[in-house]
């Protein structure tokens, strides 16, 4: 059990203005498995003060100096990978196996990542007669989400430290005990008195005192697409920057010169890690009408083989979702996709068998799928895959791009140069090319409305950064 009473402020862990606590719930057993402080307004309003405090000292630290630190947090986050893998599995549900990986590796050489690039990052250019400078934006404040709660914090904490910004976090009151640990390795480092400061609470209380308080310079926020235009419209009452990464319903192309039985079932893996609970996850798959029945068996086949199971153990299958009511989000896609005629191939509505303790979802498949549905329009953020016809190359590009969503996507073929020509024509943010793997150094970010700014390697530390020019 990790109960944490105290929040983080100016260097010190202190106790929160706000009543009572927030419990944590274990998704693959369903009981509490630590709680947080309840945090306030006030409480944000402290740690804001104490980061534009600190942030004169801290963006004129010199960059040396600043990487020293993020080589520092990288060493510590990765002699605590094992604690946060676990923490995390518990927290998401998150197998231990991939959550090793990802959920504990990803922040770690993301943080070194940030301290590698300052070896080569310009902050000042000669054009002309001016001196061009790049200076950090102010005081950030961090709005993270649940799903992959610590790389989310470190792509912010991370790119605004390198900087030279001072931060103020709010994590997700869903899975938070990371963040926790995130801030004891800070204290740990030490990193100057008011540098990060963590106020844990909901998105109605901390998130929105946050985006709209006037000392912050900058939020930037990753979560649902609702909330992020109310953090845009609060924001923009004192006309302070903001990026957002919201939701995505990614599209992936299987072109008719695909090997199907390969690329088939790592298509439906890009849509049910992390138990489909993924921004970039690719819950439309697009297919030749002339394929069409081929394709469904195939995916229906590796849905059945997909194993659930409880994410303590080790292994390569999927782990319940993190919730009660993100099950009973779920669900209910599920059942629209029933009543508005799509064909539940695999899968389907309620637990898998022997898994009534849990979060768990059948990994599911919907056949006879069109565009216009609400499973293929609307983000599930369960492992829920949607196939979809087309005629032509045209017409499943047109299919795509037929989303309010911009994200991510896929693309598979026999031929890499017409993958790429297509991988252009798709109006979204990334595009995994025959199974390109993540970068954790390229940019991050979506087309319309899943966002706008840049995470990740150098766009990650340009996003906290604003351009000032000194003519001679």
């Amino acid at each position: 059990m990790r109960n944490y009473e105290q929040i983080y402020i100016d260097g010190a862990w202190v106790a929160s203005d706000g009543r009572g606590a927030i419990d944590v719930i274990n998704a693959g057993t369903e009981k509490v498995m630590g709680s947080i402080p309840n945090g306030s307004p006030s409480d944000v309003s402290k740690a804001v003060a104490a980061a534009k405090k600190a942030f004169e000292s801290w963006s004129q630290t010199p960059v040396e100096e600043r990487q020293k630190y993020l080589v520092r947090l990288n060493e510590a986050l990765q002699a605590r990978s094992a604690e946060i893998a676990e923490v995390i599995a518990g927290e998401v549900g998150m197998p231990i196996t991939w959550s090793t990986m990802i959920q504990a590796g990803l922040p770690a050489g993301n943080m070194q990542t940030f301290a590698t690039l300052l070896d080569t990052f310009e902050f000042e250019e000669e054009i002309g007669n001016s001196l061009v400078v790049k200076e950090p934006v102010g005081v950030v404040g961090a709005i993270t989400p649940w799903n992959y709660p610590l790389h989310q914090i470190i792509c912010k904490v991370g790119g605004a430290l390198a900087a030279g910004c001072t931060i103020v976090l709010k994590p997700s009151e869903i899975a938070p005990l990371n963040a926790f640990i995130l801030a004891e390795i800070i204290h740990e480092v030490g990193l100057p008195a008011g540098v990060f400061n963590l106020v844990s609470g909901t998105g109605t209380e901390v998130g929105a005192a946050i985006s709209s308080h006037p000392d912050v310079d900058m939020v930037s926020f990753t979560g649902s697409t609702r909330a992020g235009k109310a953090v845009a419209a609060s924001a923009a009452e004192t006309v302070k920057r903001v990026a957002l990464e919201l939701g995505g319903k990614s599209a992936n192309i299987v072109l008719d010169d695909a090997d199907f039985e390969t690329v088939i079932p790592k298509g439906l893996f890009a849509c049910y890690l992390n138990s489909g609970q993924t921004c970039t996850a690719h819950t439309r798959m697009l297919v030749p009408n002339s394929r069409y029945d081929e394709a469904v068996q195939i995916a229906v086949a590796a849905a059945e083989a997909t194993q659930v199971g409880d994410p303590t153990e080790e292994g390569m299958h999927l782990g319940p979702l993190i919730s009660q009511a993100q099950w009973d989000r779920v669900q209910d896609y599920i059942q629209k996709g029933i009543d508005e005629g799509a064909v539940v191939a695999a899968g389907g509505l309620g637990k898998p068998e022997g898994r009534e303790t849990g979060y768990f979802v059948k990994p599911t498949v919907f056949s006879n799928v069109t565009n216009d549905m609400t499973i293929a329009q609307e983000e599930i953020f369960g492992p829920v895959l949607s196939i979809i016809g087309y005629e032509d190359e045209d017409e499943a590009v047109r299919i795509a791009n037929d989303s309010l969503y911009g994200l991510s996507g896929g693309v598979w073929s026999g031929d890499q140069e017409r993958a790429m020509s297509v991988a252009r024509r798709m109006r979204t943010g990334a595009v995994d090319v025959n199974g390109g793997s993540f970068n954790i150094a390229a940019p991050f970010g979506g087309y319309k409305q899943s966002g706008y700014g840049r995470e990740n390697g150098p766009y990650g530390i340009e996003e906290f950064l604003q351009t000032k020019s000194m003519q001679r």
